[in-house]
């Protein structure tokens, strides 16, 4: 019901407000939302807490084929929230077959701790891009961000399930 109440009050005010106003709003709006999916708890834990602390062991274990391993959806997330950066940053990628299945690794523990801080370091650059972007590109760019923040929330949601369903999550 709150969800709804907050929603409906965006869109009157987005729908009462000048172009300009709009744009002048939208920048808070996404940087926020690209804290609240990497450091900053809201509503839901961000993808930085939902797998401190995890080793290279416990990233990397399935209860079963089907499923994905933490180790596997952080690196998914970290693909992709690249991919998207790359983009943004002005990179071709006409040519680059973007197989989504080849998104899964898992890892060794010095490399689950490189790709940590590597999508950590790719969710800093989003945020910092995004406040210093022109209002030109904010437009072109609210419905991607809005996207890529809502796809690192439902991925870290599992991340939360499968450490809770372990005894991995001590909210301390």
């Amino acid at each position: 019901m709150k969800q709804n109440l907050i929603l409906f009050g965006l869109l009157v005010f987005f729908f009462n407000c000048s172009e300009k106003e709009k744009i002048s709003e939208l920048k808070p709006l996404l940087t926020e939302q690209l804290k609240y999916s990497h450091t900053d708890e809201n509503w839901f834990v961000p993808t930085k807490i939902a797998i401190t602390g995890l080793t290279a062991e416990q990233s990397n274990w399935k209860d079963s084929t089907e499923n994905h391993s933490i180790g596997e959806l952080v690196s998914h997330l970290t693909f992709w929230n690249e991919m998207y950066l790359k983009g943004l940053n002005g990179e071709d990628f006409s040519d680059f077959d973007m197989d989504n299945e080849i998104t899964f690794k898992i890892y060794s523990e010095e490399e689950w701790k490189n790709v940590v801080s590597k999508l950590d370091i790719i969710h800093t650059e989003l945020e910092q891009m995004t406040t210093k972007a022109s209002e030109k590109q904010l437009s072109e760019r609210a419905s991607d961000v809005l996207t890529m923040t809502a796809h690192n929330a439902y991925h870290t949601g599992q991340i939360i399930y499968i450490r809770k369903r372990n005894g991995w999550w001590n909210r301390k």
